[in-house]
């Protein structure tokens, strides 16, 4: 038997102390899972209107290459391209959410020059390198804000499973073991002064 049944007062002022702790406990789960919400809800509307804006983007982007194709030449818009240098500037740091880590994706925003001559291009092409920049970027952002998201869902799952187990079986445990220590006790209580009456009464005769 767990000696933590036994009605004594210790065990009583144990289970009041476990029961306390627990409701603060889910107090809190409940608080951090509320707040991870909230930060998911406004990552869910950020997500949605950065896709629209990439959405928009690519379609213009590739019209302009398209453009630029016909009017110079695939081989030639091809040849061009290999001279666009490879984004090297991201890095990735991280900051906490409630305990939960999230990604911030930094870079260096620099000002797009072009890195093959004007000499025998066409502005479509000027237009398409600085469309498809634009969805480099928005495509950065995307894919840190959707990370943060799949990261919080993550932790949202793991604390309503943490606040449903002290909700539904904790709490209720020691709500019981309480209840039930406190009742022997007054149970013990009630039989100890009925004793003491019958010895009272049995020595005044």
């Amino acid at each position: 038997m767990d000696p933590n049944t036994f009605p004594t007062k210790g065990n009583l002022m144990l289970a009041k102390n476990s029961l306390a702790l627990s409701r603060q406990g889910y107090e809190l789960m409940d608080k951090k899972r509320n707040i991870l919400i909230r930060e998911l809800m406004d990552l869910i509307e950020q997500a949605t209107d950065i896709q629209k804006e990439i959405d928009v983007t690519f379609t213009s982007a590739y019209q302009a290459l398209q453009k630029a194709n016909i009017q110079m030449g695939i081989h030639e818009v091809e040849a061009l391209s290999l001279s666009v240098p490879v984004e090297n500037s991201i890095s990735i740091k991280r900051r906490s959410v409630m305990g939960t880590e999230i990604p911030k994706v930094e870079y260096e925003e620099s000002k797009l020059q072009p890195s093959y001559p004007f000499y025998g291009t066409k502005m479509s092409l000027d237009e398409a390198c600085e469309k498809f920049q634009k969805v480099k970027e928005l495509t950065i952002r995307l894919a840190q804000v959707e990370t943060s998201a799949y990261r919080l869902a993550y932790n949202i799952k793991k604390t309503q499973k943490r606040a449903n187990a002290l909700q539904n079986i904790t709490i209720p445990k020691y709500e019981t073991l309480t209840k039930s220590i406190q009742s022997a006790l007054e149970e013990k209580e009630r039989e100890e002064f009925t004793r003491l009456k019958v010895i009272k009464r049995m020595k005044s005769r």
